[in-house]
């Protein structure tokens, strides 16, 4: 049994492996997609925020089925939509079909995290320090992608490859996961739902379910501006050559793992939720300000390390946690409800970044700053709130 759990539990790490990939893979392919379609980088940003709608449509649904129906069809969903996405994005001339397959990418998503998010927490008996590690595999793949397609391009060889490299992952993956069984969805008792958090008013309950969905808008949002624009903000504004302007993300990336590590380690010993989103959340804006108007390659390297450490070391995946802990008894609709709004993110990001680049891309990436301001006041209400309670 206990092979069987490692055996699924890794499966499940390896699908977020591929969708570090998936997340980032557009914007790594900007230049060779506008020329690919013959259009401009502004309106593949704009193919980019298909990404969101496909969230938006799917995550109330999957969030809501999750919790009644198998756990595993809806990773299967996810594992399927996006090795449709990998293989049409590189064989489709037309704006219109790629906008759709960027839908089933976010589609995709959705599946796939309330499939994966519940099934780890009922692994492990409804701690969810395990789900931060999804990020450590989400973060791998965001570190080796850029890697991949900076030796594409030193080859000169054809940028469609990364696509059929993320499809050939799947489909490993896949074959892998179809003989493991799936723990069932476990019931959740009333000393179990007691227990977990400590029992708020109606009222400072509510308030604090709101901060929290707006805080899976602005976790996602700061992450998403953040390495959809930071390659060609160093090559364009901070005149950065192209190995080292891709390197910034790489580098980004391993800060993230690093701090999914630290993360998990301090949530292994009880340290609370509540505490960590306000720390990371400060440090990411701290970091975001070093890249944003520092200057020298070695200011910008350390605060694209903090900022992965900070914003995406696992930080949302915790403010998640803190919101199941409030709702044991339904997971599912939490984690769709969570990523609805970050799927709000996915959606207008690449639509009001789009925009501002038409100004400059300093202004696309340096607008990130604003997010992070809002996400460190959301935690830090969030925090006090929860305090009053303890």
């Amino acid at each position: 049994m206990e092979i069987y759990k490692r055996r699924l539990s890794w499966s499940l790490y390896f699908n977020y492996f591929i969708h570090g990939f998936a997340l980032i893979i557009l914007a790594q392919n900007m230049t060779s997609l506008a020329t690919s379609w013959q259009t401009t980088i502004a309106v593949v940003s704009y193919v980019m925020s298909g990404v969101g709608i496909g969230r938006l449509i799917a995550y109330p649904l999957t969030g809501l089925l999750a919790d009644r129906l198998s756990r595993k069809l809806f990773v299967y969903l996810g594992m399927v939509g996006y090795l449709i996405f990998a293989l049409g994005m590189v064989l489709t001339p037309n704006l219109v079909i790629a906008y759709g397959l960027a839908i089933i990418a976010g589609m995709s998503n959705s599946a796939l995290d309330t499939g994966t998010y519940t099934t780890l927490v009922e692994l492990n008996d409804g701690n969810g320090a395990g789900t931060v590690l999804i990020k450590a595999f989400m973060s791998a793949g965001e570190f080796i992608l850029p890697l991949i397609v900076v030796a594409l391009h030193d080859h000169r060889w054809w940028y469609g490859w990364s696509f059929v490299l993320m499809a050939l992952l799947l489909v490993i993956n896949l074959v892998n996961l179809i003989p493991l069984h799936f723990p069932k969805v476990q019931a959740v008792t009333d000393t179990e739902t007691t227990s977990v958090q400590p029992v708020l008013t109606s009222n400072r309950r509510g308030i604090v379910t709101a901060l929290l969905l707006v805080y899976g808008f602005t976790s996602m949002a700061v992450m998403i501006w953040f390495t959809q624009w930071i390659t060609l903000f160093a090559q364009q504004s901070l005149h950065f050559s192209t190995g080292l302007a891709h390197l910034l993300l790489s580098l980004y990336s391993i800060g993230s793992i690093s701090g999914v590590l630290v993360l998990y380690w301090l949530l292994k010993r009880q340290v609370a939720e509540k505490l960590l989103l306000v720390i990371l959340n400060g440090g990411a804006l701290v970091s975001l300000l070093m890249v944003s108007w520092g200057q020298l390659p070695v200011v910008v390297a350390i605060g694209s390390i903090l900022f992965g450490f900070c914003a995406s070391g696992g930080v949302m995946q915790t403010g998640l946690t803190l919101f199941m802990k409030l709702y044991p008894r339904h997971r599912g609709l939490v984690t769709g409800l969570f990523y609805f709004f970050g799927s709000l993110a996915s959606l207008l990001v690449p639509l009001l970044s789009g925009w501002l680049s038409q100004t400059s891309i300093r202004s696309a990436f340096s607008a990130d700053v604003l997010v992070a301001v809002l996400g460190v006041g959301l935690t830090l209400v969030t925090f006090l709130l929860l305090r009053k309670e303890d």
